[in-house]
């Protein structure tokens, strides 16, 4: 396992991901460079795993923010501690919190 990672270029993986190229592109780079197509396929694995863990931290961001507007709407509607605010709470707190956590899954999932 060591070997592969000796062998995947962290700067050119970086520079890929800070322009946003496409597979393509990045292949035709890399024949560009004379790589051999272990390597090249070494480093378009790399490119897609550091992009979904991107995606998954940016998804887990979104997911714990609904969650915790979710928990506070509970907690709201059950204490009730402005009455004339109630539904708002209820409805609206929770709807947006709904979404926030539907927003992290697609991050996640997609």
């Amino acid at each position: 396992m060591s070997a592969q990672t000796t062998k995947i270029d962290s700067a050119i993986i970086k520079k890929w991901i800070d322009t946003n190229l496409e597979l393509d592109a990045i292949k035709k780079s890399m024949l560009a460079l004379e790589m051999d197509n272990e390597s090249i396929e070494l480093h378009i694995a790399h490119y897609k795993k550091t992009k979904n863990s991107q995606r998954q931290f940016v998804g887990f961001i979104w997911l714990g923010i609904g969650a915790f507007m979710g928990f506070l709407s509970c907690i709201l509607s059950i204490l009730n501690p402005i009455p004339d605010l109630y539904n708002w709470i209820l409805y609206g707190f929770t709807t947006i919190s709904i979404i926030l956590i539907f927003v992290g899954l697609y991050f996640l999932f997609e």
